[in-house]
């Protein structure tokens, strides 16, 4: 993708490379951000070359640190108004944490702050790493806001209720032990080891038949909230796509034949 100034967007060996890229305000999110992201996960999705999408933040000091409420302020006084929950009608709709069809895993990989519309980015991933400096937080209560881009429903359901009340309702920041301790994050390690864990969940999406990690995904996530016999008889797209599928039966196939898996994702 050409022309973007707000993120960066790589894509290599299966892997789709996003990076929020104004360090010098914490990538901190702005209109022109959200477009960008919107045509990035536009072709994420549609590029089947592309097996798992890797988002975080230039710079060694944030993930994100959520709007950019310059910006805000400087709408306010234009006569904008107001925003609540969710982005419709706004620009980059629908952003990912609203993204609830995108078919192919998030990792992201977090190096600093992940404050407000941050962390509701890394809540809405499927998986997460973070170094062990970073600190997380959703402090819109403070500042006469709401976690409008998702946090306040993601915390609530990701948390025991009194710990995602207490962050919620006080804005207080929290750092990425505790974080790991209540299973927002699947690994904390040191900064320099960052890249080097990443990798490796990374190394072990790709590995994974396309098909499958589509299809379980769709179905974890569609399920959660249904009773477990309707979990069971709910229809999933994806996995009618990888029940019928060349790969269904080459995974089985290479186990017999004592050999790699050959996907085709098709």
């Amino acid at each position: 993708m050409t022309g973007t100034t707000r993120v960066r967007y790589v894509k290599k060996d299966h892997v789709a490379r996003v990076t929020l890229d104004r360090p010098d305000v914490l990538n901190a999110m702005d209109l022109r951000m959200h477009e960008e992201l919107a045509e990035i996960w536009d072709d994420v999705e549609s590029d089947d070359e592309v097996r798992v999408a890797v988002l975080t933040g230039a710079g060694d000091r944030a993930f994100s640190v959520g709007q950019d409420l310059k910006e805000r302020a400087r709408r306010d006084a234009g006569g904008t108004p107001a925003s609540s929950f969710g982005s419709r009608g706004q620009p980059g709709w629908p952003r990912l944490t609203e993204r609830f069809e995108l078919s192919k895993p998030v990792v992201a990989r977090i190096d600093g702050y992940a404050l407000g519309g941050g962390l509701e980015l890394a809540l809405a991933c499927d998986l997460a790493i973070a170094s062990d400096r970073s600190v997380f937080g959703l402090p819109e209560a403070r500042l006469g806001l709401v976690p409008g881009a998702g946090g306040v429903f993601r915390l609530i359901r990701q948390l025991p209720q009194k710990v995602a009340m207490g962050y919620l309702l006080t804005g207080r920041r929290f750092d990425a032990a505790t974080a790991h301790a209540f299973g927002l994050l699947n690994e904390v390690v040191p900064a320099d080891r960052l890249d080097e864990c990443v990798a490796r969940w990374v190394a072990d999406l790709t590995t994974a038949a396309p098909l499958s990690v589509r299809a379980i995904k769709e179905a974890a996530l569609r399920s959660v909230d249904l009773p477990l016999p309707d979990a069971f008889t709910a229809t999933y797209p994806w996995e009618e796509r990888r029940r019928g599928s060349d790969d269904a039966a080459e995974g089985p196939r290479a186990f017999a034949e004592k050999r790699a898996p050959v996907w085709s994702g098709h």
